[in-house]
Order: structure tokens, then C-alpha cells, then sequence
């Protein structure tokens, strides 16, 4: 049966994108089979679902997420290695691990997000949910899955959520073996992050060596697989950019050189705000961090944003992401990072709107099967009672999530309330 969204104002993912009212949105299966006048519209035959006057856009995506992440803060930092060798150790404990991911990517479809893109997550769980959620097996997003990345002793998530290669020939080697559970890409940790830094002052220090970046990204481009990688320092970049790195997970205060490199690569900026903000910003007490995480986590907050600044003034595309399963970023608070983006970048929300929809569709090579409103289109959409455009906090309620045409009314998730009062300081 077909089904007819009537009475809603139209928000089309553009980025010059206005209220438009009076438009009917007729869905065929799992896509958009016309926008047109709603005088127009025939009913017959149609499920007809009425907005009441809220306001309809395209689904949120979400470029940089962790699937076994909750984002629920802790006094002190998790031990990822143990927790990963005890997820993993038996049958009882890998049927938890499942659970938790359907949970968590259900609530990132809940919350409004119809894409998201895994950078990182447990062997090769995020490929496992992906074919679940396509299978109709489990509610979730649209999966573009990272599974393992590629990491060296000692950097950021070795031995975890990454492998450890020593050599340009292991690095190659471990991408050909996270290729075999059949990824969408590969991640690199060529960086470490604020909890990785030893010295006040140098988050983000260089782990992976230029010899290794270039292996590993030659071996992924010739199996047709994008790299992003996790960089956290201006050297990073340069590495990551110069030796053939697709997209920048975070990054940090370009010079003119760095911009040029983007530029020549055809490379992306992926801005995570969400995760830096709470070690930068917050009351350490709250944060749980020491007076060197809190200076280093400023020095990384305010290198993303002056990243995506510099990236947005000089043409290079910007996509957004959250980093979720850090402390104090969950799964169902992508809403946040566009009000960052607007608060810290200084960009409208419109824009904003626009970036976490057709852009960062645009993004991951699918601009033309979702991120905007047009007949064609997957039907993946989201509702909202107030007007994102005058305050992004209207998208924190939903009253409908359409992912590939399936219609969730009123859809809810579960909260964690200390860290919605934390975040809502800085909203």
C-alpha cells in the first residue's frame, strides 16, 4: 500500500532549503514516489499518515559512529582491551554483545538518524548488524559498517576495536583481512586521542607512520574500499592527507598547506564536536578528567572547530558525525552535533540541516538514494512539532521516523538524565 504524508511543512534537504506548506509526499514501497500539491493528491488506495501541521525532512546521518559505544560516562577510564576480550569469550557473552547492538542502533533510528556510517566496532559485528537491519531481522539505520580498523602498539584503540601492525606490509595484510567480513571501509588510528596524550599540550600525537598510511590506503583503494581516519594533531592530518587518507575523522587547525591537500586529494573533514566538548568545557568533577585531559580535550575541541571553519571558508566539504560511545555522546543525541555545528562553526542552521542530511549523504557516494526529498529517494524521513530552522533543539522529539518507507510514530528512547542536564548547559 502506498502511503501519503499530508499536512506537514516540507523541509527538502537543500541548503537553501524554506518551509514550503500545502505539499503532499507520496511514498511507493521504500521510496519517495512524488512530492506534489496536496490538492492534488489522490487518496485512494493510500495509507494516509497526517502531519498536523509538523515539519517534514529528510533522516538524519551520522558519519562517525562506534555501535557498541552507550556514551554513558565513567569515573575513570574502561580498560577497551578486557572488555572486548570478555564481549567476546563466549557464546552467552557474544549473544549480549548482539543484543546491545540491535539495541543501540534501534535507538539511533528512534532518535532520527536513517543513515549512520561505523568507524570502528567488535570484529566484524558492524558488517553482522548491517546484514540484520537489510535482512529485515532488526530496526536500525541504514549501516555503512567499519567493522575493525588498523592501528600500531600503543595507539588509539589498539588491540580493541583495532589491530596492531607494525610493518607497511602487516598494515596491507590487516586490510585485506578486515576486507574479508565485507566492510564499507576501512579506518585507520593514525593519531592518538586526549585520553592517549602523556604530555600536557600534544593530544593527538603522531602514532602511525607515514610508510604504514600509505600501505594500508593502497591496499584499501585497490579492493574499492574509502579510508577515514582517526586524527586528532595538525601532523596527522598532513600524513593522513599525503599518503592518501579519503576522509579526516575530527581533525585539527590546518595551515594553508594542509587546505591545499584536501583540495588535491579530493578529501573530506568529518567534524566531531560532540566528543572533545564535555573534556573541554565541562566541570572536571563531572567530566571525570584531570587538569592535563581537560587542557588537552581544549586543545582538540577547538582544532575541530577551527578545522571545519577553515575547511567550510575554502571550499572543502564538511560532513558531521558524534563520535558516539565517548563519554557523554549517545546514540540518540545526533541532534546536538548540528547545534554545535551552528553554535561553534557559525553556520546556520539551515545549513547545519542540510549537512547532516543531503551533504553528508553526498559524502558517502549515496546523494542519490537518499538525504533529500525528491521522488526517487529513499523514503527516509523524519518529523518534527517545531521549526529546526529557528531552534535544532526541535529535533531532540520526534513524531515520525520513516526509514525505506516503514512508518514509526511517536518513537521513543530511553535517556540517561544526568548526562541530557551536563549536555543541556551547553546547548
Amino acid at each position: 500500500m502506498k502511503k501519503a504524508l499530508i499536512n506537514g511543512i516540507l523541509l527538502d534537504g537543500s541548503e537553501a532549503m524554506e518551509p514550503l506548506a500545502g505539499q503532499a509526499v507520496v511514498l511507493e514501497g521504500d521510496k519517495i514516489a512524488a512530492v506534489l500539491p496536496q490538492q492534488q493528491l489522490d487518496t485512494e488506495g493510500c495509507e494516509v499518515i497526517d502531519l498536523a501541521g509538523h515539519y517534514l525532512m529528510p533522516g538524519l546521518i551520522n558519519l562517525h559512529v562506534h555501535i557498541p559505544g552507550s556514551g554513558k560516562p565513567a569515573k575513570k577510564p574502561m580498560d577497551t582491551k578486557k572488555v572486548v576480550k570478555f564481549a567476546t569469550s563466549n557464546a552467552l557473552t557474544r549473544r549480549y554483545l548482539e543484543h546491545m547492538y540491535r539495541t543501540l542502533a534501534r535507538t539511533e533510528l528512534y532518535s532520527g538518524v536513517t543513515t549512520l556510517r561505523s568507524v570502528g566496532g567488535v570484529e566484524g559485528y558492524d558488517a553482522w548488524m548491517r546484514d540484520e537491519i537489510e535482512a529485515g531481522r532488526a530496526e536500525g539505520p541504514r549501516i555503512l559498517a567499519g567493522n575493525m580498523a588498523v592501528s600500531v602498539p600503543g595507539g588509539h584503540m589498539a588491540g580493541s576495536l583495532a589491530y596492531e601492525a607494525t610493518t607497511p606490509e602487516e598494515a596491507a595484510g590487516y586490510v585485506r583481512q578486515i576486507a574479508a567480513t565485507k566492510p564499507d571501509l576501512i579506518k585507520l588510528m593514525i593519531t592518538g586521542g586526549v585520553l592517549d596524550a602523556t604530555v600536557k599540550g600534544e593530544p593527538g600525537a603522531l602514532k602511525m607512520a607515514p610508510e604504514l598510511v600509505k600501505a594500508a590506503c593502497g591496499e584499501a583503494h585497490r579492493l574499492g574500499l574509502p579510508v577515514a581516519a582517526h586524527v586528532e594533531s595538525p601532523e596527522g592530518v598532513r600524513v593522513a592527507l599525503q599518503n592518501g587518507v579519503d576522509t579526516i575523522e575530527h581533525g585539527a587547525k590546518p595551515d594553508e598547506e594542509i587546505l591545499k591537500l584536501f583540495k588535491a586529494r579530493g578529501a573530506v573533514l568529518v567534524a566531531t564536536l560532540s566528543p572533545a566538548l564535555p573534556y573541554a568545557l565541562f566541570d572536571p568533577a563531572v567530566s571525570h578528567t584531570d587538569e592535563l585531559g581537560r587542557y588537552n580535550g581544549k586543545i582538540v575541541f577547538e582544532g575541530i572547530v577551527e578545522c571545519a571553519r577553515a575547511c567550510l571558508a575554502a571550499g572543502v566539504p564538511v560532513g558531521l558525525g558524534t563520535d558516539t560511545g565517548c563519554p557523554f555522546v549517545t546514540h540518540y543525541n545526533m541532534w546536538r552535533e548540528l547545534a554545535w555545528f551552528h553554535k561553534f562553526c557559525g553556520v546556520s542552521n539551515a545549513f547545519a540541516l542540510y549537512t547532516a542530511t543531503r551533504r553528508n549523504a553526498e559524502i558517502l557516494g549515496l546523494g542519490d538514494v537518499t538525504g533529500s526529498i525528491q521522488p526517487g529517494r529513499s523514503a527516509d524521513l523524519i518529523a518534527c512539532a517545531q521549526n529546526p530552522l529557528k531552534d535544532l533543539s526541535a529535533l531532540r522529539q520526534l513524531s515520525l521516523v520513516v526509514s525505506r518507507g516503514r512508518a514509526i510514530q511517536n518513537p521513543r528512547v530511553k535517556k540517561m538524565p544526568q548526562v541530557e542536564a551536563e549536555l543541556d548547559k551547553f546547548c
